[in-house]
């Protein structure tokens, strides 16, 4: 197959996506729509790239439909010896390294914008730059949250779309190349289960991941575009997605639950509290109660643009949640479906109300919508086996699927594969967390963006 990798522009978003809605394995994540978020919330560099087969296509006819009405004609696209947008060189200097991604000889480029071929995508990396002094240069996919990585055909599409952000990475100079699966990459080593016996999850997720020996990555090393030192390489799996599948209604769902979870379930609104599932309306009592769980955490918070951009780039598929007594929000949380699950990607609840359980009334709220509206997964996010948040959703029900996040160091460095949940931070948080809500709103932002996690 004749592979050529380009980087998207904004017009090339659509067969992006088509690409995504079609692949089995796809994630809410692989949406384009994202690249959008990290670009205007955190001014971030990002780098869609999509894989097209043009093995069946003539060299004088490349896999774009040209058009003659957009504002990028003015914009002489001219590809040069090291041009990543395509993944291989100009066609007057055609390397090695060309062949070695099956580029083959170079379709002739016009400088008119186009639009992809949604039929001839084979593949799509999304990566964002992630660069500071203190906190590290990165390639991820996707920072801030838990799944990302590549969405490929077959194995020599992987491949060639790895190989593309190593020599993306080696341009941008960064350290190091991570990519967050749910299903690992089969030849990178890893595998991928629902897992019924936690204790078993505990005990296999401090063992390294089996399958690639020094020799193997040596080889592995110079097919993926280094031309010196074998890479270094490992695969965490140390953390979990807590994902639920869901009945056909939530009455069926509620009387799936134990006798206790249902009287803790009914306990706030007892107390008269209630939710509201809504848009941009709620945001600014999302952030209100967003903030002041993020520093009573000790922890940074996101900025308030970039919940807003979440919502407005998947409009009715992004809700905000948020429980009340009274008018005085008390919990929140926000959830963005996909296919056929439904993603919780932030939840939080003020510590002072612990007493009256809003957090359980949040997350029944998000339970009941999903069931309601025909999602037949909840995805409850991130946990640690058995830790707190762990144990709080394993009581809904929810089974632990192991996220397999792949790192491969670009500079020679060994990969740390230390995964204890010892902070580096302890003393930051301590004092973080005595600083007044303002002054965190003011300043979160200004760091988390920095940091992937």
């Amino acid at each position: 197959m004749n592979i050529k990798i380009k980087k998207i522009s904004q017009a090339e978003t659509a067969a992006w996506d088509t690409y995504v809605n079609a692949h089995p394995k796809a994630t809410l994540y692989h949406l384009s729509s994202w690249k959008n978020v990290f670009e205007k919330t955190y001014g971030h560099k990002t780098y869609y790239l999509i894989a097209v087969n043009s093995t069946q296509l003539k060299v004088e006819d490349p896999p774009y439909s040209w058009t003659q009405s957009s504002k990028e004609q003015s914009t002489n696209y001219e590809p040069s010896a090291k041009s990543y947008d395509l993944g291989c060189e100009a066609a007057s200097e055609l390397s090695a390294k060309s062949y070695d991604l099956g580029c083959g000889t170079a379709p002739k480029l016009s400088a008119n914008s186009y639009e992809l071929n949604p039929d001839n995508v084979v593949g799509i990396l999304p990566l964002v730059h992630l660069k500071h002094f203190i906190f590290g240069n990165s390639l991820i996919s996707i920072p801030f949250f838990d799944i990302g990585g590549i969405l490929a055909n077959d194995e020599e599409t992987e491949k060639a779309l790895l190989s593309e952000a190593i020599n993306l990475g080696q341009e941008l100079k960064a350290k190091n190349i991570e990519l967050r699966h749910i299903q690992p990459l089969s030849w990178l080593g890893g595998s991928s289960k629902l897992i019924d016996d936690s204790s078993k999850l505990i005990a296999d997720s401090s063992k390294k991941e089996p399958g690639t020996t020094s020799a193997e990555l040596s080889a592995m090393s110079f097919e993926l575009g280094f031309e010196a030192a074998p890479m270094s390489y490992a695969t965490k799996s140390h953390k979990v997605r807590m994902l639920l599948k869901l009945p056909k209604s939530s009455e069926a769902l509620m009387k799936s639950f134990k006798s206790k979870l249902r009287s803790q379930i009914k306990k706030p609104i007892k107390e008269g509290l209630k939710s509201k599932v809504g848009g941009l309306e709620l945001l600014d009592d999302f952030y209100k109660v967003f903030s002041i769980n993020m520093r009573d955490l000790g922890s940074p918070l996101h900025s308030r643009k970039l919940i807003k951009h979440v919502l407005k780039e998947f409009s009715e598929k992004a809700r905000i949640v948020l429980v009340y007594k009274g008018s005085e929000p008390l919990a929140c949380s926000i959830i963005v479906g996909f296919n056929d699950t439904l993603e919780n990607p932030w939840a939080s609840a003020l510590r002072q109300y612990s007493r009256l359980s809003p957090n359980m009334l949040i997350y029944w709220t998000m339970l009941e919508y999903a069931c309601d509206n025909g999602f037949k997964y909840f995805d409850f996010g991130r946990s640690t086996p058995d830790e707190g948040t762990y144990r709080f959703k394993e009581q809904w029900g929810a089974k632990p699927e192991p996220l397999h996040w792949h790192f491969i160091s670009l500079n020679g460095q060994p990969i740390n594969e230390d995964t204890s949940e010892k902070s580096k931070f302890d003393i930051a948080i301590h004092y973080w967390q005595k600083l007044p809500v303002p002054v965190t709103k003011l300043l979160g932002p200004m760091i988390r963006k920095h940091i992937g996690l």
